[in-house]
């Protein structure tokens, strides 16, 4: 199914979860007040489940068939027509993507199972589709631009006026990192620079023969190629090594992971730590687990739902709950219900879980639902001593103080895939050891000499990409006027490659001493020495540590990161603007399906639809972005943001305030008269009716709701429980 090329001034995309429930009453109040500009919103639909849908129109019938959105999106970020605003989307563990299949094999949809252990050649086939939508599916083919990520002044001046509160931090804490010193993808790493365009292979060699693995990978000049990989030997010795130290050090122990993004190795990984904290249980029932397709990969939840279906399931679950209370207590997900931090692989994401333990000053919740310090272990060392200095920071100074604090920025290199979060297609679990090698032709780019269950992995960084990126940091450092730091460590293979193109391009241009090139564990001391005296600092930074650091320190500042401004300027003239993470959505939508309360927040959708509206050029719009820049101050001002707890406003309320001091604003500007004109009278008849509306808002709070499905969920039943002022929709529609 195609649709006509795209020709709104705005693309909203569709998403998962509370981003998506908080569309369904925001989104008709911006189509009525862009409409009334003459400007025109479209959605597009990047959810899990519409993905899904899409990628089987052959086993569904014509209304159920959709358009693949995401493709016709990944087109448009590539034109200098785009402008978008792209919203937080579920990046899809296996144990979501078969939950999200099961659901929509409930609502009719004739789709194929998720294949465990494909044998076939049509099981493969399906196997590979759905293995293209899980993890980060999205977000490398809409990033066709770098990033540009901060706090609002609005949101900085409230969280200063209004501290959220920060855990205290002891210098005694046991709560520390840890991480590998050897033989992980940071000791491994090989880099190198192609001079001249070139087709890349990747092969093994067993001694018994050679196996290309991968062919043809076609890379512009000026690309940065690196190769690296994970000893399954070492990791298994890290893992048994920690266990051990955890239980000495009588600490919680937490896994600390980004098998969402990192979908091919980090599910492995996290697989190897269930497997050894489980050892005495792999080692007695490995075989029986192996012949039931049950993978410690999933986690441990899957692994006790399908070995309760085996023979002698009831007793193999027995002795796991022996085995845990022989092990060091874990980090708990949820204690009330008893789901760890083994549970789930994408129920702990790196990015949200370790600023979370910083903020509650070093302390995790463990299974007895006491707070306790935690022992993070982070496997892979390129990024790990981020969070290990900033514990050592708080354990020497205390906590941070937002009512003080200054600000972290962010210039981060994403466009094109670049870097680890590119290396899905090129990352291999190793049946067989050997030599991996790249190849140019007959020439050999780099090569490790590896063992059967190594995690072995390629990425890139183009040169365009990379080169946009400095310049972008050069114009951020200049509207800024601050300290700017590219987090590069020279000891590192890949990063001694970007230097390379770093230092001579800041010289070219004559702002050499406007930055600093620092190693990411100085770099991580050095900004939080700059913001604890209340100053700004750009963090200018890789891929994955533009993912880390836009989490914790607005996390740290802020109390989210889910208010932050994000923009991403399309390399080919379009606009991208993010609306802020959806790491805490599932909880959210458990608490409105139970309590018909939806705390989320859509501050992060307010400053992207600013400065989208800004992107569009016309005066309209202009004037358009900036009521919706008052409206959003005037919001925080007056405290209208969602509360945590039912009978408080929530995230409908906040929509219904933002839309009435956003027709006010547009009521008193100046600047155009028929715009003042149109938007004076609704202006008036919200705040006549704002004891009505928001009292019709609440007269469901504390009841449960059905949304129809929780993956895909049905228009009008979403509809009712998101608009339920009647007369409020009377003034929208």
């Amino acid at each position: 199914m195609k649709r006509d090329i795209i020709m709104a001034d705005i693309i909203y995309t569709k998403v998962d979860e509370a981003p998506q429930l908080a569309s369904a009453s925001l989104l008709p109040i911006i189509q009525k007040f862009l409409g009334a500009a003459g400007l025109s919103v479209e959605t597009r639909d990047i959810s899990l489940a519409g993905r899904i849908i899409a990628t089987f129109p052959e086993v569904l019938t014509a209304e159920q068939a959709q358009s693949d959105d995401l493709a016709e999106l990944g087109a448009l970020v590539k034109t200098p027509a785009a402008n978008v605003i792209k919203l937080p989307n579920i990046s899809a563990s296996v144990p979501q993507l078969v939950a999200a299949v099961k659901e929509l094999q409930a609502q009719g949809y004739k789709l194929p199972d998720y294949p465990e252990d494909p044998q076939t050649d049509a099981e493969k086939d399906v196997r590979a589709r759905y293995d293209s939508i899980k993890g980060s599916a999205v977000n490398p083919v809409l990033r066709e631009g770098n990033s540009d990520r901060r706090a609002p002044s609005a949101v900085k001046a409230f969280a200063k006026a209004n501290p959220h509160r920060m855990g205290k931090w002891v210098s005694d804490s046991k709560t520390r990192v840890a991480t590998m010193d050897a033989g992980d993808f940071r000791s491994n790493e090989k880099s190198v620079t192609l001079a001249d365009a070139a087709t890349l292979r990747i092969e093994l060699d067993t001694g018994n023969g050679v196996t290309v693995m991968k062919d043809g990978l076609a890379m512009p000049a000026g690309t940065i190629v690196d190769a690296t990989f994970m000893s399954a030997k070492a990791l298994t010795a890290f893992f048994d090594k920690t266990i051990a130290d955890v239980a000495d050090e009588g600490t919680l122990y937490s896994l600390h992971m980004k098998a969402t993004m990192m979908k091919v190795s980090d599910p492995i990984i996290f697989g190897h730590a269930v497997r050894q904290y489980l050892a005495p249980v792999f080692a007695k029932h490995g075989a029986a687990f192996d012949a039931a397709g049950i993978s410690p990969n999933a986690g441990l939840g899957d692994m006790l739902n399908k070995i309760g279906e085996m023979e002698g399931g009831a007793a193999i679950v027995t002795e796991i709950e022996a085995t845990l209370g022989t092990r060091p207590p874990l980090y708990m997900v949820n204690s009330d219900k008893g789901i760890t931090n083994l549970h789930v692989p994408s129920d702990v994401i790196i990015d949200a879980s370790m600023p979370a333990v910083i903020r509650a000053g070093g302390k995790g919740w463990g299974p007895d639902g006491a707070e306790g310090d935690t022992t993070c272990v982070i496997p892979d060392s390129s990024y790990a001593g981020v969070y290990s200095e900033t514990i050592d920071y708080f354990k020497e100074t205390g906590a941070l103080d937002p009512a003080t604090a200054g600000t972290v920025q962010n210039v981060g290199l994403m466009a094109q895939k670049a870097e680890e979060y590119g290396s899905h297609p090129t990352t291999f679990e190793l049946a067989q050891g050997g030599t991996m090698r790249v190849m140019n032709g007959d020439t050999v780019l780099m090569s490790h000499n590896v063992e059967a269950g190594d995690i072995w992995r390629m990425a890139s960084a183009r040169k365009d990409p990379i080169v946009n990126w400095i310049d972008l940091a050069i114009e951020r450092q200049a509207a800024e006027n601050c300290r700017a730091i590219f987090w590069l460590d020279a000891t590192r293979a890949h990063d001694a490659e970007l230097i390379k193109y770093v230092t001579p391009i800041l010289a070219a241009k004559g702002v050499s001493d406007k930055f600093e090139i620092m190693a990411p564990i100085p770099a991580t001391r050095a900004s939080f020495e700059e913001i604890r005296e209340g100053k700004t600092t750009i963090a200018v930074t890789g891929n994955v540590l533009r993912d880390y650091l836009t989490d914790l320190y607005p996390i740290l500042e802020v109390g989210t990161s889910a208010k932050m401004l994000s923009v991403v300027k399309l390399m080919q003239g379009g606009g991208m603007f993010e609306t802020g993470a959806g790491g805490s959505a599932p909880k959210h939508v458990q608490q409105l399906m139970e309590e018909n309360h939806l705390r989320w927040d859509s501050l992060g959708e307010f400053c992207a639809l600013s400065e989208s509206l800004r992107f569009v050029g016309s005066d309209k719009a202009r004037v358009m972005g900036q009521a919706a820049d008052d409206a959003t101050e005037k919001l925080l001002s007056n405290g209208k943001s969602p509360g945590r707890k039912v009978g408080q406003d929530d995230n409908r309320a906040s929509h219904f305030h933002f839309a009435m001091y956003w027709a006010e604003a547009l009521a008193a500007q100046t600047d155009d008269a028929d715009l003042a004109a149109t938007f004076a009278p609704l202006a008036k008849a919200l705040a006549d009716n704002a004891d009505t509306i928001l009292a019709e808002l609440k007269a469901g709070a504390g009841k449960p709701v059905d949304l129809g499905g929780y993956f895909h969920g049905d228009d009008a039943k979403t509809a009712a429980v998101m608009r339920p002022s009647a007369t409020l929709n009377a003034f929208i529609d």
